[in-house]
């Protein structure tokens, strides 16, 4: 049947004129647009990756669903960092070239088209609506996923997007929010897609200075004094009631060990879900290369590296509220994730952009995540670029 057409907002040729203009300003442009990471790979990523330039892994093809050290190191990743043994859940895991790739195929994974539904956020990451549409299905946006009520009795529905925290607007949902979205989910047939990229960015929970707190953590005791404090995970017992079934997980190393350019990421959960789209990933070539796989599994494994950028991030997003509340906006740290997201002063995302270019600093506007009422300021600049940011900013109010 092939793929489907698709249309989509998401087009970043629409701020080349305000990054144009942001860049005739003293001192350039402040580009904080997209959510690309600029801070170095971890030291054990590319030990790992030199190791494996020449490996068995390397120089013959690689297996889909990763080498035995890989599938190892991510069973690993979930128990001490998610708080999830996926084998007593009766989850399969399978890499992913990126995450973004996970996303738009999914509902083609799923063998979703004509006639069936896809809920997900109103305001969302753009390549959900893409890779449904790209399936040929339907896309139904709801204020709140976790308002079963706004979809559950909509006919169709075979599968629901769940971002926690979320992009764009850094919201996280709660573990007893989360299981009502599962067995709402599973009462009608449908599939919970959990996209749990920003898992581990978590600003709301974690606590400085308090060690008794790294108990209450998905995370073993560790030297840092604060926890990561990771969110609620689809595939946590009290949230799936002890079974994969009909929920699939996906997690990206992308921000968690800016290994973007590496694309390493995955899908886990339901196990005959799981082994179905393993077969179809083989057959189409979708499959990590086999010294990235090695360099994946050192990064899943470097905790340390990750508490790093975690104290990276949520500077970073102080700075920015600060600046951005200076300059009149309505900002707050975010729950999770890695983006402040506040409203327009002017009421519309592109009247403020063009305010912003003026100043050399650009946003993403809200209409590409479904609001455009709204603005993204990502985090993922170097501290330098937020300082000026924050200084260019607070000068504005002055």
């Amino acid at each position: 049947m092939g793929f489907h057409t698709f249309s989509s907002p998401y087009d970043w040729s629409r701020i080349a004129a305000y990054k144009k203009t942001a860049q005739t300003v003293d001192g350039g442009m402040i580009d904080l647009s997209v959510g690309s990471p600029v801070d170095p790979v971890p030291d054990s990523v590319r030990a790992a990756l030199a190791v494996a330039a020449d490996a068995p892994n390397a120089h013959g093809y690689p297996v889909t669903v990763g080498t035995a050290d890989l599938q190892a190191a991510i069973r690993e990743w979930f128990l001490h960092l998610r708080g999830v043994d996926l084998r007593a859940v009766n989850a399969a895991v399978v890499p992913t070239v990126g995450s973004k790739e996970a996303v738009a195929l999914m509902a083609s994974l799923l063998h979703l088209g004509p006639g069936d539904v896809v809920v997900q956020p109103q305001v969302s990451y753009p390549t959900y609506e893409i890779g449904t549409q790209l399936a040929g299905a339907t896309v139904l946006k709801v204020r709140d996923v976790a308002d079963v009520d706004s979809w559950r009795n909509v006919p169709g529905v075979k599968a629901v997007w769940v971002n926690s925290p979320c992009n764009p607007t850094g919201d996280v949902m709660g573990a007893d929010w989360l299981a009502g979205v599962i067995a709402a989910a599973r009462s009608i047939g449908a599939v919970v897609l959990s996209d749990e990229c920003y898992a581990l960015m978590d600003w709301q929970s974690a606590r400085f200075s308090d060690r008794s707190a790294v108990a209450e953590s998905n995370e073993p005791a560790a030297a840092e004094a604060f926890s990561l404090s990771a969110t609620p995970c689809a595939l946590s017992p009290r949230v799936c009631e002890n079974s994969a079934d009909g929920v699939l997980v996906l997690y990206s190393l992308s921000k968690q060990s800016n290994m973007a350019g590496y694309r390493t990421a995955f899908i886990a959960g339901d196990y005959r879900l799981v082994t179905e789209m393993t077969s179809y990933r083989k057959q189409i070539g979708e499959i990590i290369p086999g010294p990235v796989q090695a360099a994946m599994a050192a990064g899943l494994r470097d905790v340390a590296a990750v508490h790093a950028q975690w104290r990276r991030y949520h500077d970073r997003l102080a700075t920015l509220v600060d600046a951005l509340q200076a300059a009149g906006y309505d900002a707050r740290m975010p729950q999770g994730a890695l983006y402040v997201w506040v409203r327009a002063r002017g009421g519309d995302c592109w009247q403020d952009m063009a305010a912003l270019a003026k100043l050399g600093i650009v946003p993403s506007p809200g209409e590409f995540y479904g609001e455009p009422a709204y603005l993204r300021f990502s985090a993922t600049a170097t501290d330098e670029a937020i300082e000026a940011a924050a200084e260019r900013l607070k000068r504005s109010a002055a």
